[in-house]
């Protein structure tokens, strides 16, 4: 089964030409019904909070960007509840630089960017392949007969490369492989 991950950015007609015949799915949230399920944007519901038993969010990018700690603030919660995939992303100036991700509420670990990709993304991101993607999984194994070509913004499929952010449809690419890392 052949999987490749290009980037959303690219032309249709470039694309066609580096894969002929490809099935092309954009697995972003500007992405078509059943694929716009697999944005971390998508509000799945009841995605476990790494470390925090019992919590839940709304979405994997609104777990993220709510563990987000700043210099000058520290995590934001009302980010787990976010349903409509937008004012899920956290940053700028007024914040301060980012000091890492808080491994909880109330606690005092926070993760380094590497550490938190494998604490709570890649945890996060599999339990929703897991527990809400399932039969959207089994549609794209049904569908790697030929190439299938994953869209993504990010095209990043290493944990450790922390120069550029790690690319989903990527991680959905390791799944298929049962190469998920970590």
């Amino acid at each position: 089964m052949p999987v490749v991950v290009e980037s959303r950015r690219k032309k249709p007609a470039t694309l066609e030409k580096l894969w002929p015949g490809a099935t092309v799915l954009d697995l972003t949230s500007k992405g078509v019904e059943p694929w716009v399920r697999f944005s971390p944007f998508y509000p799945h519901g009841g995605i476990p909070i790494p470390n925090m038993p019992g919590q839940t969010a709304q979405s994997v990018e609104g777990l993220w960007q709510g563990l987000k700690v700043f210099e000058r603030e520290d995590i934001d919660p009302r980010k787990w509840a976010i349903t409509d995939m937008a004012g899920i992303k956290r940053g700028g100036k007024s914040r301060g630089g980012v000091r890492g991700h808080r491994f909880g509420v109330g606690s005092d670990v926070l993760l380094g960017y590497r550490d938190a990709r494998l604490r709570i993304y890649l945890p996060a991101y599999r339990w929703v392949l897991e527990h809400r993607l399932s039969a959207e999984v089994e549609q794209l194994r049904r569908l790697a007969d030929g190439t299938l070509l994953l869209l993504d913004y990010e095209t990043n499929p290493d944990v450790d490369d922390l120069s550029s952010p790690l690319s989903h449809a990527a991680l959905v690419k390791l799944y298929l492989d049962g190469a998920w890392p970590g």
